[in-house]
């Protein structure tokens, strides 16, 4: 376990997957994430096998979200990780809805950020955004991300194309944050 103030971070297990199917079948929760489509639960293990192997080589971070009382409400991870350059990109989903907006993802994600820069040594973690996530957007500037640019017409998403903003937060910027 990985203790912030309001989640602690652990594995995902294969025992979470049925949670996944359902969150992600909700348009409501896929609405901002990669996912345009519902999952079956064969498919959901599919992915898990592959991100096991993600992990295992050290390319990957996926772990839960719990509150701290224990009830699993979201994912986080870390994709693509550079060794070399010593960077990363973020990705977060809250799938419980009772939990959205109430600071979770914010804890989740400084969590995650203390894992990135004093445990790993990363120097840099980046992120996309949906420009009109609102939400999301405000949940990473309150864990210290700063826009760094605009994919244009990067998504499509309901007939229409939709920008993506590049967010990314610095290991000095995340330490001065945290004093």
């Amino acid at each position: 376990m990985i203790p912030g103030e309001k989640v602690r971070l652990r594995p995902i297990e294969r025992g979470d997957l049925p949670r996944f199917v359902a969150w992600f079948g909700d348009p409501e929760v896929h609405h901002h994430l990669a996912i345009w489509l519902p999952f079956s639960l064969a498919q959901e293990e599919r992915w898990f096998e592959r991100h096991l192997e993600q992990i295992e080589s050290q390319k990957a971070v996926l772990l839960a979200i719990e509150t701290s009382e224990g009830e699993h409400i979201g994912n986080i991870g870390l994709h693509q990780i550079d060794w070399k350059n010593r960077h990363a990109e973020l990705g977060i989903a809250i799938g419980e809805k009772a939990y959205w907006g109430q600071g979770y993802g914010t804890d989740a994600i400084r969590t995650l950020l203390r894992l990135c820069f004093l445990e790993m040594n990363l120097h840099r973690v980046t992120l996309r955004v949906d420009a009109d996530n609102a939400r999301g957007i405000r949940c990473y500037e309150k864990a210290g991300f700063q826009k760094e640019g605009t994919l244009r017409d990067a998504v499509f998403r309901e007939g229409r194309y939709i920008d993506q903003h590049v967010m990314s937060i610095l290991k000095t910027e995340f330490e001065s944050n945290e004093r």
